[in-house]
């Protein structure tokens, strides 16, 4: 994609977030209208500010050179003193009722940038958990962390006080422009002869300096990706002494990101020192031109110190821009970025015609799913298979084969590519998102807690949890014993992902979440894996009496588990090849028997890792078209 390289060319992409953030407005009107009045007033008080100045120049200092055609230097009778005391009073009055119209108008404008981006950042945060897996799987944590965070704070605090003073400063400019050319246009000529030259200029630097930090923001996030990986995988790096490496990845970008930000600083100085030549040069020219005109009594010296004043004040906004071009062209990335984000849609979301699901009984159809996660690119072809409320379903097969994605299909994680996923007959896809995964307990491999207590942690799975509930629902889970011992019991805090707790313990916890939420369908996803022998034993007894009489999905590598459900789906290569109870497939002789009479005697449960994505994508399928063995299933 071809950058912008002039003002000219950023101009679409500022309008474009002038328009994102438009409707955010409207609530504020008010709020808006009223720090308005006031900036007005600002600017009226600004061009007023040097008036005094020329009143005494003009009528106590030499009341000789007044022009007659100068209405405010006609001749009024006043004692010099008297005129003196009451120029410096208007000037008091003058800068302190703008000093209160620029107070308001900060305070207002800042009020409303912080409570609309306030709200921008919580609907970033909502949409952001809103996209799909696909999505998550793509994008990097730490690329999304910096949106979230500092490219909404860069827009707030760039709003703050960076656009709102600009915008003050070019209403006065405004202002003084017009009073200037009523008081003498040739003169008003001359002071703004220089205009042209700086626009010139700060049009050709400004692309540069856009393209500057967009080139920086982009290695900032590329080492915010960087360090939250490195962070999150923090045992890994430590157990393979991988940190010099990492230190030294890290110091690479930041070496990189630190060249790409004095780029940028420099160019911001070299347009810089261009303005503050510029501003000499239009002084000099007014004041030379100027004294001419005062010599000549075409105007007074009281004009001339008007036009000094306000050319002095004309170039604030010009040093203004410049102060604040490297900001604004990072905040217009910044806003792209976050734009881009929000441009971007669920590839899992509800129809226009979803309606709320009602009380699942708990029946599950699978009828000639496909999904693949690429196009061209199959995990599961034409999968079919149906489930009555209350059976166990075990699902056994090699790994990578698309076990755990079948699962995610039922969770409407994804969406089947063909075919369709149906709970009580009707197809997942007609039922609201929220409605439908609030119906589905699920205990996975991986478990994650959140930062909290252990109770709240419990509580995540109910939208009413009550103390009673946790308690039962630990009970249940064979959590309550090791909870009561610990310092405070259901309220000791857990470090982040339950970092201070023990595999078997985060995992009895979850099972506490899944048994709350109180469903009638659960999914066990390799709930069991990775545990040592005597919290496996605890853990299934509760995942026995957690599955009872709800329809359970059961993804294992543990044969001891597969024998003990109503169906048992044998996955391979995309396919289910086999379905049927242990004794069935047993009987058929078949690749689920072959797995079976090869396992060791304790049953197959040394995986490592859950399905992934990845592996499901690099699946070899060359067993695609191997024959199914179909055996009834029991009624």
């Amino acid at each position: 994609m071809k950058r912008p390289r002039t003002l000219h060319q950023s101009l679409p992409g500022i309008r474009h977030l002038l328009a994102f953030f438009r409707p955010r407005l409207v609530p504020h009107r008010g709020l808006l209208a009223a720090s308005t009045v006031a900036l007005v007033a600002e600017v009226i008080l600004a061009t007023l500010e040097p008036w005094p100045l020329k009143y005494i120049f003009d009528r106590v200092f030499d009341p000789r050179r007044a022009l007659p055609q100068s209405n405010l230097s006609a001749n009024v009778p006043i004692d010099p003193s008297a005129a003196v005391a009451l120029s410096a009073l208007a000037l008091i009055l003058i800068a302190g009722g703008r000093a209160l119209a620029d107070y308001a108008s900060t305070l207002g404008f800042a009020r409303v940038a912080n409570r609309v981006l306030s709200d921008l950042r919580a609907d970033l945060y909502r949409h952001v958990q809103g996209l799909s897996l696909s999505f998550h799987h793509r994008a990097k944590g730490g690329d999304l962390l910096l949106r979230i965070m500092s490219d909404v704070t860069q827009l707030r605090d760039v709003a703050v006080t960076g656009v709102v003073p600009l915008a003050a400063d070019a209403l006065i400019l405004s202002g003084m422009i017009v009073v200037m050319i009523w008081l003498h246009w040739q003169l008003a000529l001359v002071a703004l002869m220089v205009l042209p030259v700086f626009w010139l200029w700060t049009v050709r630097l400004t692309g540069q300096i856009r393209r500057a930090a967009r080139d920086q923001r982009h290695k900032e996030s590329a080492m915010a990706a960087d360090a939250v990986e490195a962070i999150g995988a923090i045992r890994v790096i430590q157990s393979l002494s991988l940190e010099d490496h990492f230190a030294a990845g890290f110091l690479r970008r930041n070496v990189e990101n630190q060249g790409q930000d004095m780029r940028t600083t420099r160019l911001t100085a070299a347009l810089g020192r261009s303005v503050a030549f510029l501003v000499a040069a239009s002084t000099a020219l007014v004041l030379w031109y100027g004294s001419r005109l005062v010599l000549r009594h075409e105007i007074t010296p009281g004009e001339l110190l008007v036009f000094m004043a306000y050319l002095k004040n004309a170039f604030r906004p010009v040093r203004d821009l410049v102060k604040y071009t490297g900001r604004l062209v990072k905040a217009t990335a910044a806003g792209e970025r976050v734009i881009q984000l929000f441009d971007e849609t669920p590839e899992v979301r509800d129809l226009p015609s979803a309606v709320p699901a009602p009380a699942f009984r708990g029946a599950i159809e699978f009828d000639g799913v496909d999904f693949e996660y690429e196009p061209g690119r199959p995990i599961l072809r034409g999968i079919s298979f149906r489930v009555e409320p209350g059976q166990q379903v075990a699902v056994v097969g090699p790994s990578g084969i698309g076990k755990s994605t079948l699962a995610s299909l039922i969770l409407r994680l994804y969406d089947a590519t063909g075919g369709a996923v149906r709970i009580d007959g009707r197809d997942i896809r007609e039922y609201q998102l929220a409605s439908l995964r609030r119906q589905i307990a699920t205990v996975l491999q991986e478990t994650v807690l959140f930062s909290g207590t252990i109770g709240e942690n419990i509580a995540l799975g109910s939208d009413s949890p009550t103390l009673d509930r946790i308690e039962g629902s630990a009970r249940l889970a064979n959590a309550h014993p090791f909870i009561e011992a610990m310092p405070m019991g259901y309220a000791t805090a857990v470090g982040e992902r339950g970092a201070t707790l023990s595999g078997g313990q985060r995992q009895r916890i979850a099972i506490a979440r899944a048994a709350i939420r109180d469903t009638a369908i659960l999914i066990l996803d390799e709930p069991v894996t990775g545990l040592d022998e005597e919290n496996e034993r605890t853990v299934a007894d509760a995942l026995g009496r957690l599955s009872r009489g709800r329809t359970t999905i059961w993804i294992t590598h543990d044969l001891r588990q597969a024998t003990r459900a109503d169906l048992i789906l044998y996955l391979e290569g995309g396919r289910i090849l086999e379905q049927g109870t242990h004794d069935e497939l047993m009987s058929a002789c078949g690749r689920y028997a072959d797995l079976y009479a090869s396992s060791s005697p304790r049953g197959v449960s040394g995986r490592t890792s859950h399905d992934s994505p990845a592996a499901e994508e690099t699946m070899q399928l060359e067993l695609a078209e191997a024959p199914v063995t179909q055996v009834a299933a029991p009624a």
